[in-house]
């Protein structure tokens, strides 16, 4: 949204010469204090804005940069056209407004710097979905960011798959977030942050009430801090027995913390197998991972694990011998 409203401000002010900060106010739906904070990212982003006091004044870029209109170097130019417009802000509605301020961009750009964008587009191209993973159903996204603008409370239902169970609480939503394409909520119960995938919550109601959010909290540096506590939580070991065929292809399957085993495995022993510590986010996690590589890995501890997989796989041959 931020980047969105800066492109709008630099494009307002460099159509039409100079606009007071109340115009500008106006015309994007925020705050004079917003404005004056907006020139001063522009300002240190290096683009000449400026604001004059008394009759006459306003908010207004030097002559010389509106004649190469917006300023940019030809690598900062191939930067912007590298941009895709990726999933989340699609889901959040704000897909073709970034696609409209990139194109007003690109068509108040000079014609030899246009070039860059066909040139660019057809070389490079980011990708940030991740392989066979189909987009989360998200249905009570728009209702949540309403939530979230209006600072109001939210009664959401939230189901936990796993389990097979739902729970209803109330919420104070604090922000989203987009981790690899996954909507994440950030929201306060019972005076503490908590965090919950969006795809998670199957119902969301606002509340007439209102609330203040914590002076204090910053989304960002919340979430940088949640995920670092996350990933260093004692992970779920399981010891197994690899084939030597599965070895290989073991650490892309289980991700960093196996290739971080295989580094420093032991020596194999006399079948070729090799006897490993696995780390998994849950015991869920583990069997799910566990019965889709078979006979090529053998669990030996914990037996509550075991125990689970025979359970699993004694279902699986008893269904499809009686279909």
């Amino acid at each position: 949204m931020r980047a969105d409203r800066l492109l709008s401000l630099l494009m307002l002010i460099q159509s039409r010469g100079q606009m007071t900060a109340q115009e500008l106010a106006d015309e994007l739906e925020v705050s004079e204090r917003t404005i004056y904070r907006d020139i001063t990212s522009l300002s240190a982003a290096g683009i000449p804005v400026y604001a004059s006091r008394g009759p006459g004044g306003g908010v207004r870029l030097i002559e010389e940069y509106r004649t190469t209109l917006t300023g940019l170097t030809p690598d900062e130019t191939r930067a912007l056209f590298m941009m895709s417009i990726p999933a989340p802000l699609m889901q959040l509605g704000m897909g073709e407004k970034l696609k409209g301020a990139l194109l007003k961009l690109s068509a108040s750009l000079p014609e030899p710097r246009r070039a860059d964008e066909a040139r660019t587009r057809q070389r490079i191209h980011l990708d940030s979905s991740w392989w066979f993973q189909a987009e989360q159903q998200v249905p009570c996204l728009q209702t949540i960011q309403q939530a979230l603008w209006q600072d109001r409370r939210l009664r959401i239902k939230v189901r936990r798959d796993f389990f097979n169970t739902e729970f209803e609480q109330e919420a104070e939503p604090y922000g989203l977030v987009a981790k690899a394409n996954i909507w994440y909520l950030v929201y306060g119960c019972e005076g503490a942050p908590k965090v919950t995938r969006v795809s998670q919550i199957v119902e969301a109601e606002l509340t007439p009430e209102g609330f203040a959010r914590p002076p204090e909290f910053q989304l960002e540096a919340f979430w940088e801090k949640w995920c670092r506590e996350y990933e260093s939580q004692p992970p779920f070991c399981a010891r197994v027995r690899v084939s030597p065929e599965a070895l290989p292809m073991l650490a892309e399957y289980m991700g960093e913390r196996a290739r971080a085993q295989l580094r420093h495995r032991p020596s194999p022993d006399q079948d070729g197998r090799v006897t490993l510590d696995l780390p998994f986010e849950s015991f869920i996690s583990a069997r799910t991972r566990l019965l889709g590589l078979g006979r090529a890995v053998e669990v030996l501890e914990p037996e509550t694990l075991r125990r689970s997989l025979i359970d699993f796989a004694e279902q699986i041959v008893g269904f499809y011998k009686n279909t």
